[in-house]
C-alpha cells in the first residue's frame, strides 16, 4: 500500500484511497422524511454551504469563529452526528488514532487510555487501545496491519515504544503522524509528553531521607523502559547528595508487577542489615513489598517504610495507603491526544508537573 498523504490544511495524514469520495456520504436519513438530521438540513439551518458544514465538522482550519458557531448551533439543535465512517467516506480522515502499549500495571494503562479517550471524544475521534509486545519478532507487522485495518490517522507510543528505533523508523517512512510519552530523549522533531523522571525519584529519596532514613532500599523496574534507568539515577542523585554511599545490595531488580515486587521485598528484607524504608519505582511493585512485609509480620510503616512511584488507583486501596511519586498518567493520555490531533501544524514537548502524596504508608524513623 502507498504510504498516506498529508494535508496542509489538516493536522493528520490524508488515507489516498478515500480521496475520491464526497462529502454527500455523510447522510445517512433525512429529518424532514422522518429519519435522523442530515448534513443537509444542518447546511439549511445555518445557512451556509455543505461543504461548509463539512469543514467545521472535520474542525479544519479558514472557517470563520462565527460561521463556526452557526453550524455547531445548528448541529446541536438538530441533533445531527455524523458517523466515522460516514465522515472517512468524506474524503478527508478515518478520525481514528491507536495508543500502542506494553505495560504490565493495569492502573497505567487504564489511566492513559482514559485520557486519551477523553481527548478523542471531545474532538469527535474514536481511540484504538492496541496492547503489543515490544521484543514481539513480529512487532512491526503487526502495527502495520493495525495502520492499514483502521486507516489510522496518527498514533501514541508509550514506553518502551517510545525507544523502539525501527518502529518509529516505520512510521516516519509512512508519514504517519505519532506522539510519544515519556521517551528517553525530548526531541525538536517529535511531539513528546513526560515528567522528569529523574527529578521526581530523587525527590521521593529525598523525603524519606528527611524522616531520618538512610538504609533506603530500592525497587528497580524493567530494564526495557527509559524510566527504569532515570529513576534508580534519582534515587543515586539524592543519596550523594546528602553524603550517603550508594549500596548496590540494596536495589533489586523488578518488573513494575505485583510478583517482581513481593520478590524484591523478600530480597531486601533479608538483607543482614535490611532497610528501615523501601522506595519501589512502581506502585504495583510497592503494593509487592506491602505484601512482603505482611507475610513475616514486618509492621508498616513501624519497622518498614514503603512508598511507591505513579500514584495509580492501587495506591489508594492497599493497606497501609501507599506513600507515593503522582505521575499525571491520565493527563499524560489526554495531553499526548491533544499533541497528535494538532500535527503537522506544531510540534510541541510537554514537560508536566509530578507531586510527592504523602499517606500512611512511611513515618519518620
Amino acid at each position: 500500500m502507498r504510504p498516506p498523504l498529508l494535508d496542509s490544511t489538516n493536522p493528520l495524514p490524508l488515507q489516498s484511497r478515500y480521496a475520491s469520495r464526497t462529502v454527500a456520504a455523510m447522510n445517512s436519513g433525512g429529518a424532514g422524511s422522518g429519519g435522523r438530521a442530515t448534513i443537509e438540513d444542518v447546511s439549511r439551518a445555518a445557512g451556509v454551504s455543505i461543504k461548509t458544514v463539512s469543514r467545521v465538522l472535520n474542525q479544519e482550519r479558514y472557517v470563520s469563529g462565527t460561521t463556526r458557531d452557526k453550524v455547531n448551533a445548528a448541529v446541536a439543535s438538530l441533533g445531527f452526528r455524523p458517523s466515522f465512517a460516514a465522515r472517512a467516506l468524506a474524503g478527508k480522515r478515518s478520525f481514528q488514532i491507536a495508543l500502542i502499549y506494553d505495560n504490565p500495571s493495569p492502573y497505567y494503562a487504564q489511566n492513559i487510555q482514559n485520557g486519551v479517550r477523553e481527548t478523542c471524544a471531545a474532538r469527535g475521534y474514536r481511540m484504538i487501545a492496541q496492547p503489543a509486545h515490544a521484543g514481539s519478532a513480529d512487532l512491526i507487522n503487526e502495527v502495520a496491519n493495525l495502520i492499514d485495518q483502521a486507516q489510522l490517522d496518527g498514533l501514541i507510543l508509550t514506553p518502551p515504544f517510545t525507544e523502539h528505533a525501527v518502529l518509529r523508523d516505520m512510521l516516519t517512512a509512512r508519514h504517519l503522524a505519532y506522539v510519544t510519552v515519556s521517551p528517553a530523549e525530548v526531541t525538536p522533531v517529535v511531539s513528546s509528553v513526560t515528567i522528569d523522571q529523574r527529578a521526581a525519584a530523587a525527590a521521593m529519596t529525598r523525603y524519606l531521607i528527611s524522616l531520618g532514613h538512610c538504609r533506603i532500599g530500592f525497587v528497580s523496574g524493567d530494564p526495557r523502559f527509559e524510566t527504569t534507568e532515570r529513576r534508580l539515577q534519582g534515587y543515586r542523585d539524592a543519596l550523594r547528595d546528602v553524603g550517603i554511599a550508594y549500596d548496590a545490595e540494596l536495589v533489586e531488580p523488578g518488573e513494575y508487577d505485583l510478583t517482581s515486587g513481593i520478590r524484591a521485598g523478600f530480597a531486601l528484607m533479608q538483607h543482614p542489615n535490611p532497610p528501615t524504608a523501601i522506595f519501589a519505582s512502581s506502585d504495583d511493585m510497592a503494593a509487592g513489598v506491602l505484601a512482603a512485609a505482611h507475610s513475616r509480620g514486618v509492621a508498616v510503616p513501624g519497622k518498614l517504610s514503603v512508598a511507591g512511584f505513579d500514584d495509580t488507583d492501587l495506591a489508594r486501596v492497599v493497606w497501609p495507603p501507599l506513600t507515593t511519586v503522582r505521575q499525571p498518567v491520565h493527563q499524560f493520555g489526554a495531553v499526548a491526544a491533544e499533541l497528535l490531533l494538532a500535527l503537522p501544524d506544531k510540534i510541541e514537548q510537554r514537560l508536566l508537573e509530578f507531586e510527592l502524596i504523602t499517606r500512611e504508608s512511611v513515618a519518620a524513623l
